[in-house]
């Protein structure tokens, strides 16, 4: 068997893959705890209509009563731990899916554990978490008698906010202890649902991603029969450089999205991106920005579009809705989103790898079918393709109108 001299360098046994910045549950995530589980209810279901539209939200608790009865069934213990209910019962189903018209639920044995919980609500926003049971990266705690806090102390590892139930005015001295050393939390009456909405809703914000920009020019141009991404039609700068300087009015670093063939043949300034997911087209580039930087939204732009403006990028930025799936304006020819012109927000990372497990390689598919915020260009003709010598004469002489 060979083997390697003490002093050889070691091979790494992974991938050197950046991982997403995911919680228990989501990238957005808060545990309420410190109040009976049926209060956590109500309050949650005070907060919906409030947080509603503009952040999908998901739910996480423990139901006992099914619980209990699983196990008196003979399921074992562990099966339930964000309410799903074992269908093991159900004539030995392993599993369940049921149309409920106005919803749809998922009956499963399938045990949940840190890389299943944040798949299965992948499609939500923001995840509330009955804190009682489940543990979440940050927290909101209820001071109220009926359930003690010294003996969760061990979940509260960033508390941000804190609520005073009925009858509380001050803050538990174990809670103080707790929190010594770090900065006081906002303090509110439970009751107070307007202003937990804002809190939510600010932290949210804050927690924004940053905004990245990707150049789509990795293309090979064949109907031009030259490389668009190398086409002059404002002055001096290729259009792979004018189109990258638009997105610096409004992004936190550019990238060229190229093949790796391509790489070296960037005009000085530009930050090449080679494609990892090679053969895939846009959704390759597309991809390939996330595996560079999964926390981040991307805002991309195909390079043939010459008649792109500030004013339209300006629009698409200021109606950004981080809260969902992505921003995609609509093509002003059909009405499907137009994907090269879009934002793309971190979550879209695994749903774009579940279109492509599924057989599909087109990002315009998985705008449709996902949770997209699709807005009106408020000028359709800047996002005009142009991918043929009589389209490029086309868009030199309304240039030049």
């Amino acid at each position: 068997m060979e083997t390697q001299p003490d002093n050889a360098p070691k091979r790494p046994k992974h991938a050197a893959l950046a991982r997403p910045d995911v919680g228990e549950f989501s990238r957005h995530e808060l545990a309420i705890l410190g109040a009976p589980c049926a209060d956590i209810q109500a309050l949650v279901a005070r907060l919906l209509p409030h947080l509603a539209p503009a952040l999908r939200v998901a739910y996480v608790d423990a139901d006992h009563a099914a619980g209990d009865a699983a196990l008196a069934a003979g399921a074992p213990a562990g099966l339930v731990p964000a309410g799903l209910v074992p269908a093991r019962g159900e004539n030995g189903l392993f599993s369940v899916l049921t149309d409920k018209i106005t919803y749809t639920q998922l009956n499963t044995s399938r045990a949940l554990d840190k890389f299943s919980q944040p798949e299965l609500l992948a499609h939500n926003s923001l995840v509330l978490v009955n804190g009682n049971h489940f543990r979440a990266r940050q927290q909101i705690v209820v001071v109220d008698p009926r359930k003690p806090l010294d003996k969760k102390l061990d979940r509260l590892t960033d508390v941000r906010l804190v609520l005073l139930a009925d009858g509380q005015t001050e803050l538990p001295p174990v809670l103080l202890a707790h929190l010594a050393g770090a900065p006081l939390p906002l303090v509110l009456p439970l009751a107070d649902a307007a202003g937990i909405t804002a809190f939510v809703q600010k932290w949210y914000a804050a927690a924004r991603p940053v905004l990245r920009g990707l150049v789509l020019a990795g293309g090979r141009s064949e109907r031009m029969r030259t490389d668009k991404g190398a086409l002059r039609y404002h002055g001096a700068a290729d259009q792979r450089q004018h189109t990258a300087a638009l997105l610096h009015e409004f992004c936190a670093g550019v990238r060229v999205s190229v093949r790796p063939d391509q790489a070296d043949e960037l005009p000085a300034g530009l930050v090449p991106l080679p494609d990892t997911f090679l053969g895939l087209g846009p959704l390759g580039g597309l991809l390939s920005a996330f595996r560079a930087d999964p926390d981040a939204a991307w805002l991309v732009l195909a390079c043939d579009l010459p008649l792109l403006t500030r004013t339209t990028l300006e629009f698409l930025v200021a109606n950004r809705q981080p809260g969902r799936f992505a921003t995609a304006l609509q093509s002003p020819w059909n009405d499907f989103p137009e994907p090269l012109v879009t934002i793309w927000e971190p979550r879209a990372y695994g749903e774009l790898l579940r279109f492509l497990s599924l057989g599909y390689s087109c990002p315009r598919k998985a705008l449709i079918n996902s949770d997209t915020a699709v807005l009106a260009p408020p000028v359709p003709e800047e996002l005009r393709n142009v991918n043929t010598p009589q389209e490029r004469a086309e868009a030199e002489a309304a240039l030049k109108a």
